[in-house]
C-alpha cells in the first residue's frame, strides 16, 4: 500500500477543495488530433465541429436526438434463449453477454422506438456497435422484426440505423437464419405499401450488409462510414493487390451507385423527413413557393443590355 498516494494526497486535495477530474473531458480528433470538450462534442451530436469527423454514438442517445423533442415510445425486444450453442471460446458466451451488458446497459444491439421527425410518425431501430460490435444474433433479429411488425400495425415507415460487424459467431447458424427472417420483414413492410430508409453508419459489414441493410428504399450513408461485406484488408489480402484511395468508404460507394446519399448526421433528421413526405404522399406545408415573374419581367430580364 502506498501511503502517500492512497492517504497523504487525497488529504491535501480535500483539505485545498481539489477535485479528481474525469479523464475523458477532452476527446481527440482520429483525423487532425485536435482536442475538442466532450460537452461540446455531445451537443454537435458526436460529430467534430471543425473536421466533420463522425464519432460513433450510443443507440439511445442517437435516438434522443432523431426524435421531436426527444421522445419516444420504446419498443420492447422479445426474449429468446441466452446461449443454444453452450459456445465458449476464451470466455463462456454468456459471461460475454454479461459484460456487454453492463457496459451498455443495454439487453442487446438493438433498440427501437416509435415517435415522430418534423410531426411525421415513423419506427426507428438502431444497431448498437457498442454492444459486443452490434453483431447479429438471435436476439438482435427477433428486435428487428419486431420493429416491422409494429410498423405495419400501425402503418408507419420504417428507419433503420445500421452498425454492425456481422453475425454473431458465438451463435453459429442460429445467428445466420436471421439473414432471411428479417429479409421477410422489409417485403411484409413494402407489401403494406410503407417506406424503409436505411442509414449505414460506420462500420456495415458481413450479413448485415448481405441482407436488410441494403434492401432498402432510399440508401444514406454518413461520412466516411466503412460500408462493405468483408473488410478492406481480406479483400487485399485475397486478390493480392491494392485497393483504390478510400474503397468501401461512403463517399467511394455513392460515386459507384451503391449508396443513394451521404448525409451529415446533423442534417439526417431533416433530410429523411423530407424523403419519407414525399414517399408518403405528405404536403409539404412549409415548402417556400418559388416567385412567378410576369411575362414582361421574364422578357425584359432575357435582353441584353437590360
Amino acid at each position: 500500500m502506498n501511503w502517500i498516494t492512497n492517504y497523504v494526497r487525497p488529504k491535501i486535495n480535500s483539505m485545498l477543495g481539489r477535485r479528481d477530474m474525469p479523464e475523458n473531458l477532452w476527446i481527440k480528433d482520429p483525423e487532425s488530433g485536435e482536442m475538442v470538450f466532450h460537452k461540446d462534442l455531445e451537443s454537435n451530436q458526436w460529430v467534430i465541429p471543425s473536421s466533420g469527423h463522425h464519432m460513433k454514438i450510443a443507440a439511445k442517445e442517437r435516438l434522443r436526438f432523431f426524435f421531436d423533442d426527444g421522445a419516444y415510445e420504446v419498443i420492447e425486444n422479445p426474449k429468446v434463449a441466452t446461449d443454444p450453442l453452450k459456445f465458449r471460446d476464451e470466455k463462456r458466451y454468456t459471461d460475454r453477454l454479461k459484460d456487454a451488458r453492463s457496459k451498455t446497459g443495454m439487453d442487446d444491439a438493438i433498440v427501437s422506438g416509435v415517435g415522430t421527425i418534423e410531426g411525421l410518425p415513423i419506427v426507428a431501430t438502431v444497431q448498437d456497435f457498442a454492444f459486443m460490435g452490434g453483431s447479429l444474433g438471435m436476439a438482435a433479429g427477433e428486435a428487428i422484426v419486431r420493429a416491422f411488425e409494429t410498423a405495419i400495425e400501425r402503418k408507419r415507415p420504417l428507419v433503420l440505423f445500421a452498425a454492425s460487424g456481422g453475425a454473431r459467431m458465438q451463435e453459429g447458424i442460429l445467428s445466420l437464419m436471421q439473414l432471411p427472417r428479417t429479409t421477410v420483414g422489409v417485403d411484409r413492410l413494402k407489401e403494406a405499401g410503407l417506406p424503409y430508409i436505411v442509414v449505414l453508419t460506420n462500420p456495415t459489414t458481413g450479413g448485415v450488409t448481405a441482407s436488410y441493410a441494403m434492401l432498402g428504399d432510399v440508401h444514406i450513408a454518413e461520412p466516411g462510414a466503412l460500408i462493405g461485406f468483408a473488410g478492406p484488408r481480406v479483400i487485399e489480402q485475397t486478390i493480392r493487390e491494392k485497393l483504390p484511395e478510400g474503397f468501401q468508404r461512403a463517399e467511394y460507394l455513392m460515386e459507384h451507385g451503391m449508396v443513394d446519399m451521404v448525409v451529415s448526421r446533423l442534417e439526417m433528421k431533416e433530410t429523411i423527413a423530407r424523403l419519407l413526405k414525399i414517399l408518403m404522399k405528405t404536403p409539404q406545408t412549409d415548402a417556400v413557393e418559388p416567385e412567378i415573374l410576369p411575362p414582361a419581367k421574364v422578357n425584359a430580364e432575357k435582353r441584353p443590355g437590360a
